[in-house]
């Protein structure tokens, strides 16, 4: 088993709260973390028709068996538990009773803050980081716009065959083939998550409508011209939009403004958070088409963006990711917002560094009221600084 850095995080918050919710794409490794990281707990998975029965039909005869502290496996399956959740932790509140699992975010999520707020610890479980895959911490953000990384010295594997491949572990854990692997995913989140969520009768349709979004892949979301060219409204496609989210497959990414209003208001953009899935959804069926694809800058940045999403998220933080652009088109890829500084990064797929890559960079820390620390990570392994600002190879993240 690849060690997962959420383990720690999961560790720590059953020690503090009676529930514990663990959420994220399906097979992402949600289940095997939960059960191998806490080896003492009853486990039952509401997968199962007769388990789901009972839960479903006698709540609290259900919630009564169990002895010790459980773990519920895709706990939204049986939403007409949390309600008798909310009980049976007032009535006895034990840190780490009840742990929580599933794949659906929006309808587990809305169940939490209605019935168990205050109760509930709430973590985020992605497909394998980087790191993770390579058997080593998360990078320490901080260090990324101001110290040159030595470690690790070289990838674990060519650039084309990581995006390629993507993230999600029963490919590596099995060594599986991707597009067949994914193909399979993607047909399955279709039919249930889909059906579930939306009830879709026309799934052609919403299979137009995620390619659609694949292909506007790290672009500034435009839902009118989106809804157009599926043929659907504009609430449908926000709607559908929502599924998306909910079901970890994309990340909108908001602008960076000190104003917290204009961050809102502000037209985001999309990214896929797996660059696997968004190969098999461009049609991309082999690594060696990805370098002279049309859209291999932004399977770049769904690789980056990724990583460092999954930093935030697999130590039990909130992702303080943005992008900044304006008026007259200067653009930075990300900013990494740690508080009391941000880091500005950009991310370019080339495996030589031109000039212009730290045209933005250098525009936005000159706008800066003090000196910024700037990041560039690119498809090369060369580790360097210019101009103050550091250089990474791909794979350090």
């Amino acid at each position: 088993m690849v060690p997962r850095t959420l383990g720690a995080k999961l560790r720590e918050v059953v020690r503090r709260y009676p529930v514990v919710s663990v959420t994220g794409p399906r097979q992402s490794g949600k289940t095997t973390l939960v059960r191998n990281t806490l080896k003492g707990y009853e486990y039952v998975s509401l997968e199962l028709p007769d388990e789901r029965r009972l839960a479903v039909r006698d709540p609290r005869a259900f919630l009564g068996q169990f002895k010790k502290p459980v773990i519920l496996d895709e706990v939204q399956r049986a939403p007409e538990l949390f309600s008798y959740l909310q009980v049976a932790v007032d009535e006895r509140s034990d840190a780490g009773r009840f742990v929580l699992t599933g794949s659906q975010n929006f309808l587990l999520l809305q169940a939490v803050s209605q019935s168990l707020a205050g109760r509930c610890a709430v973590l985020h479980l992605l497909p394998f980081s980087q790191g993770e895959l390579g058997l080593r911490r998360p990078v320490d953000l901080t260090s990324l716009g101001t110290t040159l990384r030595t470690s690790p010295k070289r990838a674990p594997a060519p650039l084309a065959e990581t995006l390629f491949a993507g993230f999600y572990p029963r490919i590596h854990d099995r060594e599986l083939p991707p597009s067949e692997w994914l193909a399979n995913y993607y047909q399955t989140y279709l039919e249930r998550d889909v059906r579930n969520l939306l009830n879709v009768g026309d799934l052609e349709t919403f299979g137009r409508f995620v390619r659609q979004c694949a292909a506007r892949n790290a672009q500034l979301l435009n839902l009118s011209s989106l809804a157009a060219d599926c043929g659907i409204t504009h609430t449908t496609a926000r709607r559908w939009l929502s599924v998306l989210e909910a079901s970890f497959l994309v990340l909108l990414l908001r602008p960076h403004h000190n104003n917290l209003g204009k961050r809102l208001m502000k037209s985001p953009k999309l990214y896929f958070l797996d660059s696997g899935l968004l190969c098999f959804l461009l049609g991309i069926r082999s690594p060696d088409e990805i370098l002279h694809h049309a859209l291999r800058g932004a399977l770049f940045e769904t690789l980056i963006l990724s990583e460092l999403h999954k930093n935030f998220l697999h130590r039990g933080e909130l992702s303080e990711l943005y992008f900044w652009r304006d008026s007259t088109g200067h653009e930075v890829d990300f900013v990494v917002d740690l508080g009391s500084h941000q880091i500005g990064m950009e991310a370019k797929s080339a495996e030589t560094i031109a000039a212009d890559f730290f045209d933005g960079l250098r525009y936005w820390r000159s706008l800066a009221r003090r000196k910024a620390p700037g990041a560039l990570v690119y498809g090369g392994d060369r580790r360097l600084v210019e101009n103050d600002i550091v250089v990474h190879p791909w794979f350090v993240l």
